[in-house]
């Protein structure tokens, strides 16, 4: 897609414009897809109908569900306002919809607040939504009755729809033309809605946008530091289509890359990190040295494989969206974590300025939604493989994009209770121990939310006492979509040599799980700060990860990881351009000056120098004579040594005693 920060989005087109398919290129980076179905069967002897539809049904992948409304078009409505933060719905299509409304078998009916209910579904739909529709406005007027009463009420709803979603896009010709952006629907009225090319670059377009936005077309400034909002492009894998990883050797059955503990993934180097701290000894500083920041140093070396690491030059955010139902969501407000997101998608919000300012891109994934631990499993084990190769995926991109840090941050309802409920399942810790206390949005701590989610997560540990404790276990039945996701990015950044920046409950209870999958991956994590958090603090002891820094920020996870960044990148910078000290670069000069000599000189003629006999006396060695090689420079003899007493060499090269 071309322009970020939408939640609600009408596609409209006319005939074979190509409208279904962009709606669907525009939730491709979903785990899962609701296909909200509207038109019914027709005449069972119109073959060319029933193609059609049969083509758009060979086009949704094999992860998508369906559902049919065409038999109540009241029901659409209901579908859209019952929807989950956490999901994502197409809707194909409103003229369908209208056919169906307009039936006489769905008479009499009040076409008119039918059309209404649906506009304030879609406007308090808490869920992305994407809903296509034909755009009949620019044709001519029908000539039949029943013609115009269609295109009258596909305009009308048309125009309601329009009004309640964040985003407007008008296909032709296959090509997207945005007539309504989201910076545009929140800014000075209609006169700021601009149409912005399907191929201008997210940042562009945002910037576009904001430029508009101003009196005059002035540019607003604010533009140039929205960070670089990314659309995952990885889809979800189609059942059934196995995934094989291109850069390692991994277990494989049927092609197919199989995530299974025991995988052997690399370590970093063993000796570059060593090596870059053992030279930080020797740089010109007037103190005593970086202090606990070396560390910062060893790691991005054996990351790197080099005793001079250079900088993060390029970071990628990712922010796993992804709610859990039930107690573990007790005392969050519902609806926050996708306004948290949709802040993100926009460029605005805690975690996208501060990526801004550090010149790191922000990807916002969205993560498979998990049920209420106290009752089921948290996800099925299909689920599970899928999040965890979604999550591989997504690390390879970053890598193939150039890549040279991820910082892994998350966002959700009662993702401090799953991270618990992990935790007591790995490293046996008492969940009230672990758990956070609840934080309301007026800043007042919430008793009552916090002991129902303790008491959520002992009914999960009692539900779950008799089952395997293996990794994709506890990922199924206790860690849901975001942690499952989480791990699976994880790993596929060891693959792929990638340091992962971690913060927060939901990246360190991955790493515990991952630790089961492949014990390497925890050597490419590094923690900023624990944030004060019990669980964090807990999983970091576990994994051996000590925080750099104890700032105790509650910023949200991730966003304390963007706030040192700046600091750790300023570590690496110094560390490569520092000279050495006066002293330690005298030493290497002289051993690169005596290098070079004995390169250059004639090895026949050279000076050599001959164990002394064992007797009294030091060893010393003197140059050959003026006559048979050019003086060089004669080694002061140790204190204490004997002074050659003759003038002459032997034929051995030696003074004569």
């Amino acid at each position: 897609m071309s322009v970020d920060g939408w939640n609600t989005v009408l596609v409209l087109g006319g005939i074979r414009s190509g409208k279904s398919e962009f709606a669907e290129s525009l939730v491709a980076d979903a785990p899962t897809v609701r296909y909200v179905a509207t038109s019914a069967a027709g005449d069972p002897t119109d073959a060319e109908w029933a193609a059609r539809l049969e083509a758009h049904r060979d086009r949704r992948p094999g992860g998508w569900t369906t559902e049919e409304t065409a038999d109540d078009p009241r029901r659409l409505a209901d579908v859209v306002a019952s929807a989950r933060p956490n999901e994502t719905l197409l809707v194909d299509d409103l003229g369908g919809w209208v056919t169906v409304l307009l039936d006489p078998a769905h008479q009499p009916a009040d076409d008119t607040a039918t059309v209404a209910e649906l506009a304030d579904a879609v406007r308090a739909c808490p869920a992305r939504l994407v809903v296509v529709s034909p755009e009949v406005g620019l044709s001519l007027v029908p000539t039949t009755p029943l013609g115009r009463a269609f295109t009258d009420a596909l305009g009308a709803a048309n125009r309601a729809v329009a009004d309640a979603c964040d985003a407007v896009v008008l296909v032709v010709a296959g090509q997207a033309c945005w007539l309504k952006t989201p910076a545009a629907s929140s800014g000075t009225g209609a006169g700021a809605v601009t149409a912005v090319p399907a191929t201008v670059p997210a940042a562009a377009a945002q910037a576009a946008v904001a430029a508009t936005a101003t009196p005059g077309g002035a540019r607003d400034d604010r533009a140039a530091a929205l960070p670089e909002v990314l659309t995952p492009t990885t889809a979800p894998e189609p059942a059934g289509v196995p995934w094989a990883a291109p850069t390692m050797a991994l277990p494989v059955v049927a092609t197919g890359l199989v995530i299974q503990p025991g995988m052997e993934l690399p370590m970093p180097d063993e000796y570059a990190g060593p090596q870059a701290q053992e030279r930080l000894a020797t740089l010109d500083v007037p103190g005593a040295g970086l202090g606990v920041l070396e560390r910062v140093v060893g790691f991005a070396a054996a990351t790197q494989g080099t005793p001079t690491p250079a900088s993060w030059d390029s970071v990628r955010v990712l922010l796993l969206h992804g709610d859990h139902a039930g107690g573990a969501a007790a005392g969050s407000p519902p609806g926050e974590s996708a306004r948290r997101a949709a802040q993100a998608r926009a460029g605005q919000g805690v975690l996208a300025r501060l990526a801004a300012e550090s010149g790191a891109s922000l990807q916002v994934v969205e993560t498979p939604a998990s049920e209420a631990i106290e009752d089921l499993p948290a996800l099925d084990h299909e689920q599970v493989e899928q999040a965890l190769r979604y999550g591989w995926r997504l690390a390879e991109e970053a890598a193939e994009a150039g890549v040279r840090l991820l910082v892994l941050a998350a966002c959700g309802a009662g993702t401090d209770a799953a991270a618990a409920a992990v935790l007591a399942a790995t490293a046996g810790a008492e969940p009230p121990a672990v758990l956070g206390r609840v934080v309301t949005a007026g800043g007042e701590i919430d008793d009552a939310a916090w002991m129902r989610r303790c008491a959520a997560v002992r009914d999960a540990l009692h539900r779950t006492r008799r089952s395997p404790r293996d990794a994709k276990d506890v990922l199924a039945e206790l860690g849901g979509g975001d942690i499952a996701v989480a791990t699976g990015v994880l790993l596929g950044a060891t693959a792929r040599r990638l340091p992962v920046l971690l913060d927060g409950p939901v990246g360190l209870a991955a790493g515990m799980v991952s630790r089961d999958l492949a014990g390497q991956a925890r050597h490419w994590c590094l923690l900023a700060d624990h944030g004060g958090h019990p669980a964090v603090r807990l999983a970091a002891d576990v994994l051996g990860l000590d925080p750099l820094l104890d700032l105790r920020l509650d910023l949200g996870e991730g966003a304390n990881a963007l706030t040192a960044l700046p600091l750790l990148r300023s570590v690496l910078s110094l560390a490569a351009a520092l000279p050495a000290r006066p002293d330690q670069q005298h030493a290497a000069d002289a051993d690169a000056t005596a290098g070079a000599d004995d390169a250059a000189g004639d090895p026949d003629a050279a000076a050599f120098v001959e164990p002394e006999p064992a007797g009294p006396g030091p060893a010393t060695t003197a140059p050959l004579s003026p006559t048979e090689h050019a003086p060089q420079a004669v080694p002061t003899p140790p204190a204490g040594a004997a002074e050659p007493t003759g003038s002459e060499p032997d034929p051995a090269g030696r003074r004569a005693d």
